[in-house]
This record gives structure tokens, sequence and C-alpha cells, in this order.
């Protein structure tokens, strides 16, 4: 058994994890999403009740290991994308130096994540998740609205086709370095649909050795679509499988939840931080 309850079935109901919500920016924007700090209500991605500072961190995670010890996993999630903000590595030095015994996970959309995964892999990252929702720039373009690089804000296709460039790039050093990579796609009839069995083409070949498909959380620009039929996402997984396996139990987490998924979770409004 894999022992991170997002990268293993066996694992989901066992093991416990931990977001820690330090990262409130992003580097791109999505077309389906909103990010929202102060959030008590929503229990999806993209939400906390507020942000931590990395000095904060020791401090939290000794207050959550008190209260559920079945946590193994401390991971970055957002609100915005970990690898945007500084306060990540921050962070994760923090849980290197003073929790050796927990494994580190980190999520982002990878537009970053070449040029970042050298300081992931010096505070011991052992988990990675990247977003990938395209196999194509003009699938990419009507997803993600634009990307800021260094200086540049790309929009549509020219964005989207660095951004795949990027997120493969990335997949395939993490996955030499020996990190294990999984790779979550959002499901959105209409849009990217015909393209997931090349999307799980891809991160395969890159090195990803799990795909977890999510539905379609209808948000921002996306509020008026429809999420997929259950029938959709059974079709999805199975093309998708032909490439590499599917995790199945995922919980579309908030940024700053933690627990076992499986069990049932918690998260920062749960706590009188």
């Amino acid at each position: 058994m894999i022992r991170h309850p997002c990268f293993d079935e066996k694992a989901h109901r066992l093991v416990g994890r931990l977001h820690l919500p330090v990262a409130p920016r992003c580097n791109i924007q999505c077309a389906y999403c909103e990010r929202k700090i102060g959030c008590v209500h929503d229990n999806r991605p993209g939400v906390s009740a507020r942000i931590i500072r990395p000095s904060e961190v020791k401090g939290y995670i000794t207050q959550i290991l008190s209260f559920e010890p079945r946590i193994e996993v401390v991971g970055v999630a957002g609100p915005g994308d970990a690898l945007a903000n500084e306060e990540t590595f921050e962070a994760l030095k923090v849980v290197k130096e003073h929790f050796p015994e927990l494994k580190i996970c980190v999520a982002t959309n990878g537009l970053a994540l070449p040029h970042k995964l050298p300081q992931l892999l010096e505070v011991g990252m052992k988990f990675l998740t990247v977003t990938v929702n395209a196999a194509t720039p003009e699938t990419g373009g009507r997803l993600v609205r634009f990307i800021k690089d260094g200086g540049q804000r790309l929009i549509g296709p020219s964005g989207a086709a660095l951004l795949l460039e990027r997120q493969l790039e990335g997949i395939a050093l993490a996955a030499e370095a020996g990190v294990r990579v999984k790779v979550n796609t959002v499901l959105v009839p209409g849009i990217n649909d015909r393209e997931i069995a090349e999307i799980a083409r891809l991160v395969a070949r890159a090195g990803a050795s799990l795909m977890n498909i999510i539905p379609l959380i209808p948000l921002g620009e996306f509020r008026r679509f429809k999420p997929p039929t259950k029938e959709e996402i059974t079709r999805a997984r199975r093309e998708a499988a032909r490439f590499m396996p599917q995790f199945l139990s995922c919980k579309r987490c908030r940024a700053d939840a933690f627990g076992v998924p499986g069990l049932g979770d918690f998260s920062l409004k749960c706590l009188a931080l």
C-alpha cells in the first residue's frame, strides 16, 4: 500500500493528510475557477477559511496532529497555485525540519514546475499532483484564460501551449527524480471530453503513474455549464484507463482540509486558530 490517501484507494480510509493553506496567489486563470479566502461553507478546491503564515505552520501542525494522529502526509494545494507562492517553500522547510516523519505532497498547475522542482526536491517532496486539463493548445485556450510567466501575460492558445509544455516537462523531471506523480483532470463536457484519452497518453508517457478525473464544479465563467453525468465520467475513466490507472475516490478537498478523507473531513474552519 502507498501510504497516501489520494494516491492509493486502500489508504483512503486509513491514512490522514493535512493541507497547509499558505498559497493564496495563482499564476493562471482557469475559466471554471473561483478562489475564496474566508470561506467556511463551500467544500471544494480553491477555498480556505484563511491563509496561514509560514511562522504559524509548526504550531498549526502540532495542534492538528493532536486532534488527528493518523495524519501521515502534509501538502500544499492552494487556494492558489503552490508554486506561485514563496510561502509554500518556507512552510515546507518547517515541515522538513520539525516533522521529518511526515511525507510532503504538493499540488500545482505545473506552469512553474520545471523551474521550481529543485526547491521541492530540497524540502523532500515525495508526492506531486499536476492538473492537466487539455492535450492541445486550442482546447487549453478555452479552459485557461491567461497565464503569467516571467512578467509576460499570455492569453488563449499561446498561453495554453506553454502551460502544457511546462506540465509535461515538469512531470518528466519529477518522475525521473523518483517523485510519485498523479495527474488531476477536470472533465468539462463539450470542451475537453474528447481529449481525455490523449491527456492520459501524454502524461503517462511523461512519467505520471496515476490519473484522477474530476467532474466540473460549475463556477466562474463556467457557472452555467452542466457537470458531467455519471455515465460521462465512467466513459472518460474507461478511455483513460487504457493508458494509466485511475483514482476513483477523490473528495475534491478544500485547500485547508485535514483528516482521513474516506472517513469524513475537517478544515481550518473547525479550529479556533
